[in-house]
């Protein structure tokens, strides 16, 4: 099905900077790229956050909705865990009601890799780069049975822990080796005079 019909989508704003009311002592996450570059692609805190004052119309970000960069840096997506508001680099997509029990939104975080691409794909040149929203609108998504949409998380799942694991792992196991290595290099370096 094509996103417009499944997700509700928002762009994102910045509030002005001029006005202190909207930053000093924020308790809403406003979410930006460096979020995604410092934090992956599922984020339940923002390092910046705003005031309740800042919120366009009062309605903030919906819980599990995938923020989508759109402009500038093009093909980037996270998993937004919590309420929040982000920056106009953003598109946001929410799940409208009648598809909410039909998605796991893991699963679209999944989907989303493939979106990236296609956004890199479909760009308007200008100022600067921004994905063709009309069409990205239009693109169809598939929607498998719930209990897929499980499976394939799980196996996913799987896989993101196994190279996160090795990501963590092998420096340390280097170092390890390293150690081990100078250490057999120095017992065999280690000459004793003869008397």
């Amino acid at each position: 099905m094509p996103l417009e019909k499944i997700f509700d989508i928002r762009n994102g704003y910045t509030p002005s900077k001029a006005n202190p009311e909207y930053w000093t002592d924020g308790t809403v996450d406003w979410f930006r790229m460096e979020d995604i570059r410092m934090n992956g692609h599922i984020l339940s805190s923002a390092l910046q956050k705003v005031t309740e004052v800042a919120i366009k119309g009062g309605k903030k970000i919906p819980v599990n909705s995938i923020a989508l960069s759109t402009s500038a840096t093009i093909g980037e997506h996270a998993l937004i865990t919590v309420e929040c508001l982000g920056n106009q680099r953003f598109s946001f997509f929410t799940p409208k009601a009648a598809f909410a029990d039909m998605i796991d939104m893991r699963f679209m975080n999944y989907y989303f890799y493939k979106v990236d691409e296609w956004c890199k794909g479909h760009l308007f040149q200008g100022n600067f780069n921004s994905v063709d929203m009309g069409a990205l609108k239009q693109l169809c998504v598939p929607i498998p049975a719930i209990s897929e949409q499980e499976r394939i998380v799980s196996i996913l799942d799987r896989f993101d822990a196994l190279c996160t694991d090795l990501s963590s792992g092998l420096p340390a196991e280097i170092e390890a080796r390293q150690k081990q290595y100078e250490y057999y290099r120095d017992k065999l370096l280690a000459f004793e005079p003869a008397e």
